[in-house]
C-alpha cells in the first residue's frame, strides 16, 4: 500500500511538472532557426472576416533578416499588432522561410555579426 502511494505521489508530482513546462514553453519555437531583423516601416495593414463574420486587423511585414552566421534571407511575417519602428525582433524560422513565432530584443541581445548588418 505504501509502494501505491508513493507511485500516485510520483505519477503527480511528474505530471504537474510536465503541464507547468508545456504551459511555459512555445513549441513552435522549438527546431526552428532564429533570424533577426529591425522593424522598418509601419507594414501592411490587412483586414480580414472571421468564420463568425467578426472582422479582425493583422500587419504583414517582410524584411532582411540575419540568421548568426549572417545568412541574410527576406521573411515576411504577420502580427496582431502594429510593430513598434525600429524595434528589434527574433524570429522563429521552421522550413527555411516559415516564421512560426518572434519575441522583441533588446539591441544589446543581438549576435555581434547581426548588429552590423542591421544597423546598416
Amino acid at each position: 500500500m505504501k509502494k501505491l502511494i508513493i507511485a500516485i505521489i510520483f505519477l503527480l508530482v511528474l505530471g504537474a511538472g510536465f503541464l507547468s513546462f508545456m504551459k511555459n514553453i512555445n513549441i513552435n519555437r522549438i527546431g526552428a532557426d532564429q533570424y533577426y531583423v529591425q522593424i522598418k516601416g509601419k507594414g501592411h495593414q490587412h483586414i480580414d472576416k472571421a468564420d463568425n463574420g467578426e472582422k479582425y486587423v493583422y500587419y504583414e511585414y517582410t524584411l532582411s533578416a540575419f540568421n548568426k552566421d549572417e545568412k541574410e534571407q527576406k521573411l515576411t511575417f504577420t502580427a496582431s499588432k502594429q510593430l513598434r519602428e525600429e524595434a528589434y525582433l527574433c524570429l522563429y524560422v521552421k522550413d527555411e522561410t516559415k516564421v512560426t513565432s518572434y519575441n522583441e530584443v533588446k539591441k544589446d541581445e543581438l549576435p555581434e555579426k547581426v548588429t552590423g548588418k542591421l544597423n546598416k
